[in-house]
């Protein structure tokens, strides 16, 4: 696979276009030539004198980014040479690292740091293991891109989690759950045999922004996974991610041992089923020695669980993770729980299941748990779980793909809300309360398929970008992820840079704006999520209705979650509630969330609570209208394809930014008897027009045909 891999690289530079397809590793040829030949005098060679897979594959990953970005050949040597090169090694590997070491203070690096300096003409990149030397590689082939002067280059980089992962919602059927930018880019009907040079680049560009692991394989998962013409597939992938530090996943479905096995239960503590699993678990590990674990998605949303055997999620993760751990394996062990109750606040219950059971869980399983109580909010507050597990390890997931932020059409840069969440200090009278310092990893439900440029919508590009850094250093500003992303993405100059920086940093707060202002929340349509639908009231459940999360009358509109309602508020530490528990003091992004409000409300800008609503609808739209501007401003310095695939999908959005706003006002004008504000446009079409918009082939669902 080594020998595949560092073939495929000598070979991709041949492959260049501007379809996206390169991602942010375009190594194109520096333009500035003082600067190319600075770069040329300093990598002049490369010496690596190591055997490891991972560290041949950073040698490669330079050799080839390097001739690119140099526009030469790069030599690849062994001993002592003249002239300046690269160094690459252990930190005891070559004697001029133990010369450099002698008067610089490196601490230890872990398993994945490296230290990057330019020192006395030559480049030296430093690591106690070989994932640090390819992170360290990757590194610094992104800093030649934006072009950084040599001198000015002396890093030291840890990461901050040891778990940064993917998790795909994909079916063995080749459909992705919420994907949005086409089937599957797995084919598992005809691995092992056949492996698409796409499962390389995959692998490359996680490894390039820190990503460690990647769970192939849906959370609502399939038994036959286990089966072993499946563990042959997925060892096939397994083999191809290995040289790039990358370790595989698997969902586990909790009935497999009914369903594969043949057992008559799947209790977690009956000795068959222990037997069953620890033995599968052995067959898994016989053919990918470095299989980092299993998700587990149990007990929701008809998903089978150990509830069903009057057994706890403690009990159930444990059955897991002992059969794991000898081999080292993790479980991650979702908390998206919400139980058959007809009644209560769904808010309140993956704390109210899973807090009981603090300290039960082994050593090797971590909670997976969402990044808000709900599900995926275009804006929540985060999970009181974060505050509420402290003998439990954590593991916070994000969505990257937008299941309720306008699915494949809609640009909305992430990282802004990955640093709202990683920043938010549940304990702000102490230190050590951000959600960032609570967890030990980062878990991402990924947003690519078989589109060509990964995402189907090129800016979700910057969404996986920003995943993979932000679970490596967790305090980095999304302006910074965002500025990165465009000069890796479309080039270092500053005339492009600087405007797609400002429409990643606007189109978040926007999307909040036009979809669910002021806290109103999960009043997407239902099933699809695709689009408005706050009317919606008619489906078995009431907390699958999005009229339950806002039960809007002629006098008042919200959900009370304070102590005159549900009381969720006192799931969190009281430092942080107090300001959420009084209506004046609640930040106003949040005000719909905690509290129950007449429509007269008065806010802080002398708004009405129905007068700010309206504002905001427009706001986000005008915001949109902003982002479409600046676009167009850089169609003669951005390539044509990307240029048009852009422009298209920001079109999209301007009139779905429209469809929300309209249809919401026209809603909540009608339910609250208000005329809409003055200075906020009158819906285009009456209620009943966008009561009846019907969308049955949106995606991201099963095709129901």
């Amino acid at each position: 696979m080594l020998r595949f891999i560092l073939l495929f690289l000598l070979t991709a530079s041949a492959l260049h276009a501007d379809d996206g397809y390169r991602l942010w590793l375009r190594y194109d040829r520096i333009a500035n030539g003082e600067l190319r030949d600075e770069y040329r005098r300093a990598a002049s060679f490369i010496r690596y004198d190591g055997q490891g897979e991972v560290g041949m594959t950073a040698r490669g990953e330079l050799e080839a980014g390097l001739r690119d970005l140099l526009g030469e050949e790069v030599a690849q040597v062994s001993g002592e040479n003249a002239g300046h090169g690269i160094y690459l090694g252990l930190r005891t590997a070559l004697p001029r690292f133990a010369r450099y070491l002698q008067d610089k203070a490196v601490a230890a690096l872990g398993d994945e740091g490296y230290h990057l300096t330019y020192h006395d003409g030559d480049l030296l990149l430093i690591a106690d293991g070989e994932r640090g030397l390819l992170y360290g590689a990757f590194h610094l082939l992104r800093l030649l891109q934006q072009e950084t002067p040599l001198s000015e280059l002396n890093v030291t980089e840890r990461p901050a989690y040891d778990y940064r992962i993917l998790n795909h919602w994909d079916n063995l059927d080749g459909t992705v759950e919420r994907g949005y930018a086409g089937f599957s880019i797995w084919n598992w009907h005809q691995l092992p045999e056949v492996i698409d040079r796409r499962y390389v680049d995959y692998a490359r560009a996680n490894a390039s922004v820190g990503i460690n692991g990647a769970v192939v394989t849906n959370v609502n998962a399939n038994a036959l996974v286990f089966r072993d013409d499946y563990l042959d597939k997925a060892a096939a992938l397994a083999d191809v991610f290995r040289p790039y530090g990358l370790k595989l996943y698997l969902t586990a479905r909790f009935s497999a041992p009914l369903e594969l096995g043949g057992l008559p239960t799947a209790d977690p503590l009956d000795p068959a089923v222990i037997a069953w699993w620890q033995h599968k678990v052995e067959e898994i590990y016989a053919r990918i020695p470095d299989f980092g674990g299993v998700v587990v998605k149990a007990n929701s949303e008809r998903q089978p669980g150990p509830r069903e055997y009057g057994r706890t999620h403690a009990e159930g993760a444990n059955l897991l993770a002992d059969a794991l751990a000898p081999h080292g394996g993790i479980v991650m062990w979702r908390a998206f729980v919400y139980t058959d109750r007809k009644d209560g606040d769904r808010f309140r219950e993956a704390y109210d299941e899973f807090t009981p059971l603090d300290g039960q869980f082994r050593d090797n399983v971590l909670l997976q748990i969402k990044n808000g109580p709900i599900d995926f909010q275009p804006r929540e507050p985060v999970s009181p779980l974060f505050a509420a597990m402290p003998q439990t390890p954590l593991l916070l997931e994000l969505q990257i793909t937008k299941e309720y932020l306008g699915q494949g059409t809609h640009l909305v840069g992430l990282a802004s809300m990955y640093e709202e969440v990683l920043t938010t200090d549940l304990r702000p009278d102490r230190p050590g309360g951000q959600v960032h310092e609570s967890i030990r990893g980062v878990a991402g439900v990924s947003n690519i398929g078989t589109a060509r440029n990964w995402t189907g919508n090129l800016f979700g590009q910057a969404d996986w970008y920003a995943f993979g850094r932000l679970s490596w250093q967790p305090t980095t500003p999304a302006r910074e992820v965002f500025r990165e992303w465009a000069a890796l993405t479309f080039g270092n100059f500053p005339a492009v840079v600087e405007p797609v920086t400002q429409i990643l940093e606007r189109s978040y707060p926007a999307c909040v704006n036009y979809m669910t202002p002021l806290g109103l929340h999960h009043i997407m349509a239902t099933g699809h999520h695709y689009g408005p639908g706050p009317w919606v009231d008619d489906l078995e459940r009431a907390d699958w209705n999005p009229y339950y999360y806002h039960q809007a009358t002629a006098d008042s509109v919200g959900f009370d979650r304070t102590r005159t309602g549900s009381n969720a508020l006192e799931q969190y530490p009281l430092s942080f509630a107090r300001q959420y528990a009084d209506p004046e003091t609640c930040p106003s992004q949040f005000l719909l969330w905690f509290h129950r409000l007449p429509w007269d409300f008065p806010l802080a800008d002398g708004n009405t609570l129905w007068q700010e609503m309206a504002v905001r609808y427009q706001r986000g739209v005008d915001t949109v209208d902003e982002m479409q501007t600046l676009w167009a401003g850089l169609e003669n310095q951005i390539d044509p394809e990307r240029f048009d695939q852009v422009s298209q999908h920001l079109a999209v959005q301007a009139r779905e930014a429209r469809w929300w706003r309209d249809a919401c006002l026209a809603y909540f004008s009608a339910v609250s008897e208000r005329d809409i504000p003055e200075g906020v446009p009158r819906p285009v079409r009456d209620l009943e027009h966008y009561r009846e918009l019907d969308y049955p082939y949106a995606p991201g669902i099963r095709p129901r045909w």
